[in-house]
């Protein structure tokens, strides 16, 4: 295990207008999961390849157990990657790809032996060394790329988007191997994904990141319902947080032609609330508002519904139970749990506390 901090780093490519990652500051426990979180192009993959030593550092400075390895090569920083794309050796067997890495690092053959053994039994691969890859399905593939990583026992396990080319049930499956993974391990993991459900279900904290920046850093949870701006709170969720402009007039807060009794205090006129979907409820007493069905969509499990509010140009989604009954063009009241909301100022977008 290892802790790995990150101090003002920073990446820019040449004729860039602007860095990919801007002076992000973050520190990863010793056996923490670390899920860097965000849309494509913010800069978290190009932040752990920096961590891997496989992209060169424009500024800061990266330590791993408190020693700055900025100049020092991928190959000795007892980091282990995990990519996208598998990277396998075609022409070599699940047993080969595996021990390919100790034999570079002239392990003795018995060690290696007792190592790929032990691997394969974790990740249920025993019954498939003498395969080679092309024989093999993505979910296979995708647990040789890991155990190939779990293999060397490295300080720091990275993770590029390793779920990303596998079907939804295989996601799911996998996102469970890969939790009792870490538990099993005790190791350091950084997890890059715009998977949300990935980092809400497998991170002990997330950092999110827009525009090679850090906008926010918590536990799932944390962030989920205290999200720091309007990005967070969009893009963390799905559906999204309803974002609805507003204005304070006298003990109210009117959106559109609605009012909520919401008291002015020390916050600007002009404001955005945001509400989640979960956090609005068709029907109950004293409705908040009234609201026209545009579309109903059952999920199973749940039911989101899409409605029109009077004076209100966003759609606003509401998650409702499975047992909703909820006609298109119907009229039916909306009741806000105001508790759980959040105002937000549309100069800087940022959460009013």
């Amino acid at each position: 295990m290892a802790k790995v901090s990150l101090r003002r780093l920073s990446k820019r490519f040449p004729s860039a207008s602007a860095p990919a990652v801007d002076a992000v500051d973050l520190d990863v426990a010793h056996g923490e999961f670390m899920v860097l979180l965000g849309p494509s192009g913010c800069g978290k993959s190009t932040t752990l390849r920096m961590i891997a030593g496989l992209e060169s550092i424009t500024a800061g400075e990266l330590a791993i157990d408190g020693q700055r390895v900025n100049d020092v090569p991928a190959k000795d920083r007892d980091i282990a990657m995990v990519f996208q794309s598998y990277a396998l050796y075609p022409h070599m067997t699940v047993f080969d790809n595996l021990a390919f890495g100790l034999r570079r690092r002239n392990f003795r053959s018995t060690e290696i032996e007792r190592r790929v053994r032990d691997v394969a039994d974790t990740l249920g691969l025993s019954a498939l060394l003498a395969r080679k890859p092309y024989a093999l399905s993505g979910g296979q593939r995708q647990r040789v790329a890991l155990g190939r990583a779990i293999v060397r026992d490295p300080k720091v396990f990275l993770f590029d988007e390793p779920l990303s080319n596998l079907d939804a049930a295989l996601r799911v499956g996998m996102r469970g191997e890969l939790i009792k993974l870490h538990h099993r391990l005790g190791a350091t993991m950084i997890y890059v994904t715009h998977d949300q459900v990935e980092a809400m279900t497998m991170g002990d904290r997330i950092c999110i990141m827009n525009g090679g920046k850090v906008v926010q850093i918590g536990g799932p949870l944390d962030v989920y319902r205290d999200p720091v701006d309007t990005f967070v709170a969009g893009f963390l969720g799905s559906p999204p947080t309803n974002l609805l402009p507003g204005k304070f007039d006298a003990d109210r807060l009117v959106i559109g032609d609605n009012g909520l009794p919401i008291e002015r205090r020390d916050v600007p006129e002009n404001v955005i609330f945001g509400i989640r979907p979960e956090d609005v409820t068709i029907g109950g007493d004293g409705a908040h508002a009234r609201g026209e069905v545009l579309a109903v969509e059952p999920l199973g499990a749940e039911t989101i519904v899409r409605f029109r509010l009077s004076g209100v140009v966003q759609d606003v989604l509401v998650r409702g139970p499975r047992t909703v009954a909820a006609r298109v063009g119907e009229s039916v009241p909306l009741t806000f749990d105001l508790r759980s909301a959040h105002l937000f100022d549309p100069a800087t977008l940022h959460r009013i506390v």
